[in-house]
């Protein structure tokens, strides 16, 4: 395998290109929802961009992620073997990487609309502050929260190009923000102890991992609460009301199997549980869109 292939390969591991799972369909729910009431025509050039802004949005911040925290990684066992902290991969590779990513993204921001374009600085902002929350706050989780509300924001104003008509937006970007923030709490529970020891601040860190899995309970709920709210302010039916039960059901498995006293499974909520939420959700949505609200190709 060539040295360019082995870095690609290198570097797309370090970003975990395939978790785009978890934010990626609601920048396409949020699209196609305001398809609907604007024409009732899906745009296929507009998703083909919503998708490279936010490929390209999700693997700068997972770059300059690794990047930023890489020293911490390093005294961490858990993330020890991570490709900036082995060697497996330099950081200048993984820094060229995340500026092609980013200026993937601006242009991609450009090509939607002015709006996209006047707001793409801002969206990218809190995918740098959060590498750095958790070394000034106890809830970077917050930071998180706020960053992923980007994409379904962004999926909805590359549609309409503007703010006319963006409450559901908003709610469903909130929705998004707290359901990948309260399961951050529970992925950061596992760090708990050494992150007391290397001096990283985290919900779990400062309060305890009960403390945190209650909280990420709560914080779900809401979510969950924002779901329903976007579904019957944006008009669904039947079929968005089974991706719910669906989603509802992950919510529960998700909090059943991870306790505080027993963690070994949180990778199975914070992956299996959570991708399954983003994908059954678009899904249902998109039977919804065509079957009931007739969006026409």
């Amino acid at each position: 395998m060539s040295t360019v292939a082995t870095r690609s390969r290198d570097f797309l591991r370090l970003v975990r290109i395939e978790h785009s799972v978890f934010a990626l369909p609601f920048a396409y729910l949020a699209a196609l929802t305001a398809m609907t009431r604007h024409g009732g025509h899906v745009r296929w050039l507009t998703l083909l961009i919503v998708t490279v802004a936010m490929v390209g949005a999700r693997t700068f911040a997972m770059a300059a992620n690794r990047i930023i925290d890489r020293h911490i990684d390093a005294q961490n066992p858990r993330t020890a073997e991570r490709e900036l902290v082995t060697g497996a991969l330099s950081v200048r590779t993984a820094w060229i990487g995340a500026l092609v990513a980013l200026v993937v993204f601006l242009g991609a921001a450009l090509l939607l609309n002015p709006l996209c374009a006047l707001l793409s600085p801002l969206a990218v902002a809190p995918l740098i502050i959060y590498p750095y929350a958790k070394r000034f706050t106890d809830f970077p989780q917050g930071v998180l929260a706020i960053a992923q509300m980007v994409g379904p924001a962004g999926g909805w104003l590359a549609v309409t190009g503007s703010f006319d008509g963006f409450g559901p937006a908003f709610v469903l970007s909130v929705g998004v923000g707290l359901w990948i923030g309260g399961f951050d709490l529970i992925y950061a529970s596992q760090d708990a102890e050494v992150d007391r020891v290397i001096g990283v601040r985290s919900v779990p860190a400062r309060f305890g991992v009960r403390a945190a899995l209650h909280a990420s309970s709560v914080v779900h709920l809401l979510a969950f609460g924002l779901f329903v709210w976007f579904g019957q302010w944006a008009g669904f039916g039947w079929l968005w009301w089974i991706g719910l039960a669906l989603t509802a059901a992950s919510f529960v498995y998700q909090h059943a199997i991870v306790k505080p006293d027993d963690l070994s499974r949180a990778n199975r909520a914070f992956f299996t549980a959570n991708g399954f939420v983003g994908i059954a959700l678009f899904v249902f949505a998109l039977a919804d869109l065509v079957f009931l609200q007739h969006l026409r190709g």
